[in-house]
């Protein structure tokens, strides 16, 4: 009977351990995906606002030949 428990035990344990490594493993990778996510958020943030300027130079462009007519 003993035997029979501390197996159970052994097994129960070996379930919990592997839970915990892969519950790590999700967290590291979620933090991963958002630090990727972030940075692609950041590039594109600075697309656009470099989109944004060009937009704004390419206005007063087009006023200024416009005003000129």
């Amino acid at each position: 009977m003993d035997k029979n428990i501390g197996e159970q035990l052994n097994k129960a344990y070996e379930a919990y351990r592997q839970a915990c490594m892969d519950r790590d493993y999700a967290v590291k990778e979620l933090q991963q995906k958002t630090e990727n996510y972030m940075q692609q958020i950041c590039e594109q943030q600075e697309k656009i606002e470099l989109q944004n300027s060009i937009i704004a130079k390419l206005k007063s462009q087009l006023a200024a030949q416009n005003a000129n007519r």
